[in-house]
This record gives structure tokens, sequence and C-alpha cells, in this order.
């Protein structure tokens, strides 16, 4: 398993290897594809009852794109909404294009070409519960909330939770980060003159600018002999520098500051002019998007509280826990953590700043990312992609513990303080702190 915030097991490659599916999916037999199928549809595929759960508030979600300054040093962020109702929105592929099947491919070390198919087979039918570019929903100032995703992931794969957020009337901005720690992203760089002499702009690509070609970026590894810990912290650093330029980029839209997107989408940017509560913004994460969450916190006030699902505590400086001045919830799952992780989320503890922290029972780190939504039960818990618990439920009690805590502590006049017993642990699926068991040689 991949325990940083991926979501895919290196075991699936070993199948891959042994000769389960070491064909071609594009060249199967009507016969083999038939053989086949069964196992395909467990996985998750177009053939498969299987989808991302849409949000429960009371708001319809759009969502679209923005790349603020095309170079690499941009903001890149999905925008998820409260938008209107429309017939003529489309919902969005789940993942955007093939790079980054690619992308995927190499983070867990599988031949691009192989990944590509697989990938494309079972995950590429599925869309966003959200509508691309559909116009927004004013309804007075509404709170902030800035996303930060796990190990080898996405902008898109937090959908789920994203959406839910929106459709409790939140603006969402789930940041697609450029520090090599996504599996796969890009920006746009200058066409060369020989380029500009050669080549026109392909039919599919998404910049605006017939002058820019899209470079991509792929996940970095770690190198034989080279120590973890100087790469993440500096990673988690450029992460929370990104998730608070994503917050500078709303504010100067918030502003009515005109919106140049390198890419090409359909959505009004001025009608987010003056509808954000600038005084009501957490930050959110998932795996190293967790600490990425503890760093924003200490590096912008702005940020009045903190969400870390799952949080990988290991890429943090200890210096900086005693210069978070924000309540912080942690909400774990019951497989990941160990006694080490959970000893540094200690040192966050407070006795006048508040700091939570809730375990879900049956979860599995992969609980929090779409892909927990995707694959059938014996498939999806081989590979450590389900834990015990339905997937929904899962979700569910994260999302309304959420929003409990995003209430109490953004000042919120909303009906959420229904769901503050989730925050004490008080359900059944739920458990009060960690399962973890410290050592005093842990804390």
């Amino acid at each position: 398993m991949f325990p940083l915030g991926g979501f895919v097991v290196k075991r699936f490659y070993e199948w891959v290897k042994v000769g389960v599916i070491e064909f071609s999916l594009t060249r199967l037999k009507a016969e083999q594809r038939k053989r086949f199928s069964p196992w395909l549809a467990a996985m998750g595929n177009s053939c498969s009852n299987f989808g991302i759960p849409a949000g429960n508030g009371p708001n319809p979600v759009g969502c679209t794109d923005l790349m603020m300054d095309h170079t690499v040093k941009g903001s890149f962020f999905r925008l998820y909404y409260p938008c209107q109702e429309t017939e003529k929105a489309e919902k969005p592929d789940w993942v955007p294009c093939k790079e980054y099947f690619n992308g995927l491919g190499d983070f867990m070390k599988i031949n691009r070409r192989l990944s590509e198919q697989i990938f494309k087979y079972l995950f590429g039918s599925y869309k966003i519960p959200a509508f691309l570019d559909a116009p927004y929903k004013p309804d007075g100032k509404r709170p902030v909330v800035i996303f930060s995703h796990g190990l080898g992931a996405f902008r898109t794969l937090y959908s789920a939770i994203c959406a839910e957020l929106a459709s409790q009337g939140f603006i969402v901005a789930s940041v697609e980060h450029r520090d090599q720690s996504a599996s796969a992203t890009y920006f746009f760089r200058e066409k060369t003159e020989s380029e500009m002499a050669k080549e026109t702009l392909a039919k599919t690509s998404t910049s605006t600018d017939n002058t820019l070609v899209e470079d991509w970026m792929y996940y970095r590894a770690l190198q034989q002999g080279e120590r973890e810990f100087p790469l993440r912290n500096s990673q988690v650093k450029l992460r929370a520098d990104e998730c608070i330029q994503a917050l500078n980029k709303l504010i100067e839209i918030n502003s009515g500051a005109a919106v140049q997107n390198a890419l090409k989408t359909q959505f009004d940017w001025t009608t987010l002019e003056n509808s954000m509560d600038l005084c009501r913004i957490a930050v959110m994460g998932h795996s190293f998007g967790g600490a990425t969450v503890i760093e924003s916190l200490c590096k912008e006030v702005k940020f009045k509280c903190g969400i870390a699902l799952d949080a990988w505590m290991f890429p943090l400086d200890d210096e900086i826990f005693p210069r978070v001045k924000q309540p912080i919830f942690f909400i774990n799952s019951e497989k990941f953590q160990w006694a080490g992780n959970i000893s540094r989320m200690k040192k966050l503890d407070s006795t006048v700043i508040q700091r939570k922290m809730i375990t879900i029972r049956g979860t599995v780190h992969q609980s929090f990312p779409d892909f927990t939504f995707l694959t059938g039960n014996c498939i999806g818990k081989l590979l450590k992609l389900k834990g015990e618990i339905d997937p929904e439920l899962a979700i569910d009690l994260c999302n309304k513990a959420t929003l409990a805590f995003l209430q109490r502590h953004l000042g919120l006049e909303m009906n959420f303080d229904q769901w503050d017993p989730l925050i004490e642990g008080e359900d059944d699926n739920l458990i009060k702190g960690t399962n973890v068991v410290l050592l005093q040689s842990s804390i």
C-alpha cells in the first residue's frame, strides 16, 4: 500500500506481471472480455453501479478550474461552489485527461501504456458530482475552504468531500500542488520560435493562448540513498505557500479584480465579486495535505481553523507546533495511524485552543479520497481502498463532523451544530481520540 496519500497498491501491478491482465485491454477478444468482465466490474468500471456520492446540502454544486498565471509558479485549483440549476451544464470527467493516468502509473511504477489502458477502462467513465462551469448562485457572503490533496493525488480526487462542502454553502478551492508530490500536474510555457513556426496548438489543448504549450510535471520519487525528511519538509512548505496563494487569488477575485485564466472555461468569474466571507476561512487536507494544513495555519492567520484528515505528520518541523494558534480537528482512520504519528499530533494539544481528534471505526487511509467509492467490496478491501465500514457512511461521518467544527470555529449561523456530538466522538462508529496506544516513550 502507498501509505502517504496515494491510492492503489503494488499488488495490483504484481497481478499484471504474473499475467492476470498482462495483455492490452484494448486488444481483448470478445470472449476474453466476457471472461474477465466480472473481475473488472468488481474493481470498478463503466459497467458498474459505483459512483462518487453527490453533496447532501440544499445547493446544487458547480465546479470550474483556474490557472492564474500560466507558469509553474502560478496558482492552479479546482473551484467548487453553490450553483444555479441548469439543464445545459455537464459533469466533468473525474480524471481530466490521459496524462493523469500516466502520472498514476509512474507513481505506482507501472508501465505508462499499460496503466493508461487499465485506469481508463476501470475509472475513465466516472464523473465529478458537480456541474462544469455552471452559473454561480449568489446568496450573501459564503465561507471559504482551501483543500490540499495527498501524496500522489491531484485536484479532482477528493470531489466527494469538496462537493459536500459546496452543497452546504461553502466556496472550496482544491489546490493541485506543483511541488512534485502530485502524481501529475501541468502548466504552460512559451513556445520556442521553431515550435511557433512548425506547430499550431492542438484542438484539445486547454490553453487560451496559441503561443503557449502544456508542460507536464510528474511525481518525484525518492532517489536511492536520499534522506526523505529534507525533501518532504521542503515540499510541505511549498504546499502551504500554494494554499496561501490560492486564498490570495480568491481574495482578489472577491474584490472584483479581473481574472486572467490560462484555461478555457465558460465560467463567469465576475459573479464571485463580494461573494466570499473573508473572516470565515478554513484550510483542510488529507495525509500529506493534513501536514500542509498545519504548515498553512502556522504561516497564515487568515485561516481561522484547520481540518486534518489522517494527517501524515512526518514532513513538519517540531518548531512550528507552538506557533500554530488556530483550532485544529484531526479526523483519523482506524488502520493507518501509529504511535509516533499520533504523538506528533499530541504536541499540538492546548489548554486554551481547541484541538480535537476522532477516529472513524473500520476505515483505512484511502477512506477519504474518491477511489473508495469506485471499487467492489472484495477488491476494494484487498487493495485497501475500502475498510470494514460502508464508505458512504464513513465519508458522511467525516463531512458532518467537519461541518460542525467549521460552524463552531468560523461562527456560522447554520444548523451544523446538530452534529456537535460527532466532534467528541459520540457515535457507535467513532472513537474519541485515537485507537492507538501511546507508550510513554512515544510522547
